[in-house]
């Protein structure tokens, strides 16, 4: 079955056209509210077909039922799908360290967008893949999916994320790392900061430290590819286990990075949604050696 929202027209939009309450107050696209236009059921009020151009009483029940899709992404399995929270409009996933979010050219098959549509493919549903924000394939934590398009456009600039990472190199304190990224060689994912380049800011707070390594709590102003791990390696200190940045350590083999909570007004109900995601195993070893370390330094 399709999704179907129904909302109630408040007060100070009484003798306002559909439309007006559409795109200023539910937040519709207009490339979907086109789609709605052209669906005899899309739109109704009360049960009945309304057009965008009607004028709109207080009281009223706007149903909007959301067109049908059909994912294009192959299914593939489900295993090692760790699901923190799902309803009608959103999914959240605990995504791994080891698993690309969409296919690629190096990825078909094995991707976190395959395992979804496996999933809803169980559920005798199809989802068009839509994640507010992506993670690189090694970073691993919350990834939010939105289960229609609309979900995804109310989504799109309210999301909060923390993560938790591990560096080279001492932190004490907190700080912020502002310099813009650009990309060298438009033909690899490669990035590195430049002048010219898009304008990044990352703030970060000192969790622990032996001296040698840091965990870091790090929130993003701006969300360039690679920003965290562009910006503490442009430090001298990269992510433990990033090969990619200048990394020496051995004792992970992905970047030492992960998505530890998110927060967001539902799309729908607008209740504030928290979530938090601890750190895994690999990190996890890593930050203990930290804490023991620094415990005997004191």
């Amino acid at each position: 079955m399709p999704r179907q929202l129904n909302f109630e027209v408040p007060a100070e939009f009484e003798g306002e056209k559909l439309v007006v309450f559409l795109r200023g107050h539910i937040k519709i696209s207009a490339r979907l509210l086109t789609k709605l236009k052209n669906d005899p059921l899309g739109l109704l009020r009360n049960g009945e077909h309304i057009r965008t151009i009607d004028r709109l009483h207080t009281g009223d029940i706007i149903t909007v039922k959301m067109p049908e899709e059909a994912s294009e992404i192959p299914p593939s399995d489900t295993g090692n799908l760790d699901i923190i929270y799902e309803d009608d409009d959103i999914l959240l996933i605990n995504k791994t360290g080891d698993i690309a979010m969409h296919p690629t050219h190096n990825h078909q098959g094995d991707t976190l967008a395959n395992k979804i549509a496996a999933y809803f493919c169980q559920k005798n549903r199809s989802v068009v893949f839509r994640t507010v924000g992506r993670l690189d394939k090694s970073t691993s934590g919350l990834v939010l999916v939105a289960l229609n398009a609309h979900v995804a456009n109310v989504l799109s600039d309210k999301i909060h994320k923390e993560y938790l990472a591990i560096t080279e190199g001492a932190y004490t304190g907190d700080g912020t790392i502002n310099k813009p990224i650009i990309r060298p060689d438009p033909m690899k994912t490669y990035r590195w900061v430049g002048e010219g380049g898009d304008h990044a800011v990352t703030h970060w707070k000192s969790l622990i430290t032996d001296g040698r390594r840091s965990l870091l709590r790090i929130c993003l102003e701006t969300g360039r590819t690679h920003q965290i791990r562009v910006h503490f390696a442009s430090e001298g200190t990269p992510l433990a286990g990033d090969d990619m940045y200048g990394a020496v350590q051995t004792d992970i083999f992905r970047a030492a990075l992960h998505c530890a909570s998110l927060t967001f007004p539902h799309p729908v109900t607008g209740e504030n949604m928290h979530f938090e995601a601890p750190l895994p195993s690999d990190m996890q070893l890593i930050a203990s050696s930290i804490e023991k370390n620094n415990a005997e330094v004191k």
